[in-house]
């Protein structure tokens, strides 16, 4: 079984494992293969607020954004969206 964050932005089992990881605190999702997350990982520290989602709908619905390292376009258009709410 793999624990995965829903919608609610709790934790649940699921037989099928995570599409993308995220980091709990900062409120991150991206790519299982993200280099800005193994950078982290390789420094310490970033593996006790590793979450795992199970497609990016469920990872916005739990209240995540987008990675600036591996999802750049994503985090832009995120961005430029932010930007327009906050005015």
């Amino acid at each position: 079984m793999y624990t995965l964050i829903g919608r609610d932005g709790k934790p649940h089992e699921s037989a099928t494992p995570g599409t993308l990881g995220g980091h709990r605190k900062d409120r991150i999702y991206g790519t299982l293969d993200c280099p800005g997350a193994a950078r982290a990982i390789a420094r310490g520290g970033y593996v006790t607020q590793r979450v795992f989602f199970a497609d990016e709908d469920t990872a916005i619905a739990a209240g995540y954004r987008p990675c600036a390292v591996c999802l750049r376009d994503k985090y832009n258009a995120w961005k430029a969206h932010s930007r327009k709410g906050s005015r």
